[in-house]
């Protein structure tokens, strides 16, 4: 019996040892195709653009530059527009939440005869919006055209982050808000000293949310402020630099003749589209890569907390 019982414990133990090596060969395999991508863009960003025309960068540069970035930098006009994109990004963020999660708590109060009309009409204009040219006779109409508020105003709300936060809000005790309205506290007193502090996960989701799609929004700037150049955001000034330099190279025997340039050590550093491309994405993703590890668990809690009730 012991020797049985021994044999059957080390079978399991080699059972255990066998699928935790496929999890852990798993999961590394995961990260190498998730990470890879980036680092190579990364590596390439860095390396000279005629020698990425060859081809073979793997997670290092070949021909180490600065010349990507530098043609990026070379004026101030990529600075400026980096100021708009910053400051829109958190002007944007800041008010969307607060107005979003205000709207939220209104429409979660049972009291309120009206919630569930309001409700559906907001759920519906997340699956049908008038278009994009009478959404553009409103914005001219409301003479927002060529002015920073294009930026901010169409943007107070949002209906999806509406539905995560008011779901939120309903799987809160109503005990907290009869308690403060007993005490004499007026409804927006306790939305800030009660509700706000209970809802963190659910607003610093849906800050990573607003965040994100602010930060990297160009099509807006296209369409409303594409004749002003002291409004165009960042994401639109990296997106037609792209264009440009994919203008430098209109055919394919053009990149072969760079390419053997290249090859033959005869030109100098230049970038291509392949280069500015990487330097650009590089460029645009980390801020949102800074930001993320911050506010990573308040998203995962918020996802999940968020849809339950008791």
């Amino acid at each position: 019996m012991a020797n049985d019982f021994a044999v059957k414990t080390r079978k399991t133990q080699v059972n255990n040892f066998i699928f935790d090596a496929i999890i852990y060969i798993t999961l590394l395999f995961v990260v190498i195709v998730t990470l890879y991508p980036f680092l190579n863009t990364i590596a390439v960003s860095f390396n000279d653009g005629l020698d990425s025309l060859i081809g073979g960068i793997k997670l290092w540069p070949r021909k180490f530059t600065w010349q990507n970035y530098k043609s990026l930098f070379i004026t101030n006009y990529i600075f400026k527009a980096g100021v708009i994109s910053v400051t829109r990004t958190i002007i944007q963020t800041v008010l969307n939440v607060f107005c979003t999660s205000l709207l939220a708590y209104a429409l979660s109060r049972k009291e309120f005869v009206i919630r569930k009309p309001l409700t559906t009409v907001i759920v519906i204009s997340m699956y049908v919006n008038a278009g994009l040219i009478p959404g553009y006779m409103l914005i001219k109409n409301l003479h927002m055209v060529n002015t920073y508020a294009v930026y901010i105003v169409p943007n107070l709300i949002d209906a999806f982050n509406f539905i995560l936060v008011r779901t939120y809000i309903n799987g809160l005790p109503d005990s907290f808000v009869e308690s403060a309205r007993i005490d004499g506290a007026h409804e927006f007193k306790i939305f800030l000293s009660i509700i706000m502090p209970l809802i963190v996960p659910s607003v610093a989701m849906t800050c990573l949310f607003v965040a994100v799609g602010a930060w990297n929004s160009w099509f807006d700037t296209y369409l409303y402020n594409s004749s002003k150049q002291s409004l165009h955001s960042l994401q639109y000034v990296l997106m037609s630099f792209l264009n440009a330099s994919q203008n430098q190279s209109n055919s394919a025997a053009d990149a072969n003749a760079m390419a053997v340039a290249a090859a033959g050590g005869g030109a100098s550093a230049m970038v291509t589209p392949i280069s500015i491309r990487a330097s650009i994405t590089v460029v645009a993703t980390l801020p949102i890569l800074v930001v993320y590890p911050f506010v990573q668990k308040y998203f995962v809690v918020g996802m999940t907390i968020g849809g339950v009730k008791e």
